[in-house]
């Protein structure tokens, strides 16, 4: 039996022995590992490779985190996930706006930096060739196919979504007219509990409005916040 390709994992992160540690533990665990110490050594190595998910460290010098995450999300949906200092919240929740997918703080154990990349990869993986028919569904003035990840206009343009914007639009797919708290959300799109101060769904349903309302001026009133409830996805859903 051929064994599956590895996964690329790009790590940017400036200092010299963390960026060695987690580069080894990486290829440990079986991933194929680029290291880069700042923006523009990432900037060769996606020269050479395409990875399966970015790790970018907010503190970089010349260019930091932020700034690197909004040249990629200008080009690339690739899956980031950042290493933020411990107690970094306004560049966190920045770092979810410009459009990353998951977040740790430092100091971490290397075994949670792999969970949380696991379960990144896995929301952005491919349905296997043997899948079941693609699960596809309308609702107001779009098609989203859950399998393949992908939402458009009835017209046929593509609504560019990240993947942690696509793991909450599909939570409100299968789940319509109903009014979803912030953290049952949270615990089926990132896999952990919420903390008291953890706003990174709302930020994602943020995103996920205003991008939805770009690519077509009705959806302004598909997604509405209940006061002391949470959110409520309003469309009429069908499946294809």
């Amino acid at each position: 039996m051929s064994r599956m390709p590895r996964k690329t994992i790009l790590l940017v992160e400036d200092d010299p022995e963390i960026r060695g540690l987690l580069g080894d533990f990486l290829t440990r665990e079986g991933f194929a590992a680029e290291l880069a110490e700042d923006g523009e050594e990432m900037d060769r190595a996606l020269r050479r490779v395409v990875p399966d998910l970015v790790i970018l460290d907010l503190m970089l010098p010349d260019e930091d985190g932020l700034s690197i995450c909004r040249r990629l999300r200008a080009r690339s949906a690739v899956p980031i996930l950042f290493l933020t200092a411990k107690g970094d919240d306004t560049d966190r929740i920045v770092g979810l706006e410009l459009g990353a997918d998951d977040y740790i703080a430092k100091p971490f154990n290397p075994r949670e930096l792999l969970a949380r990349i696991r379960a990144v990869l896995r929301r952005t993986g491919r349905a296997p060739a043997d899948s079941p028919p693609r699960r596809r569904f309308t609702f107001a003035n779009f098609v989203a196919d859950l399998d393949a990840r992908s939402v458009e206009t009835a017209g046929g343009a593509r609504v560019p979504l990240t993947s942690a914007e696509f793991d909450l639009l599909a939570c409100f797919i299968e789940r319509p007219q109903r009014v979803l708290s912030r953290d049952q959300l949270i615990d089926w799109t990132r896999g952990r509990s919420a903390e008291p101060w953890d706003r990174t769904i709302d930020v994602a349903v943020s995103r996920l409005r205003r991008k939805l309302q770009t690519a077509d001026a009705a959806a302004a009133d598909l997604l509405t916040t209940v006061r002391n409830g949470g959110y409520l996805f309003a469309a009429d859903v069908r499946e294809a």
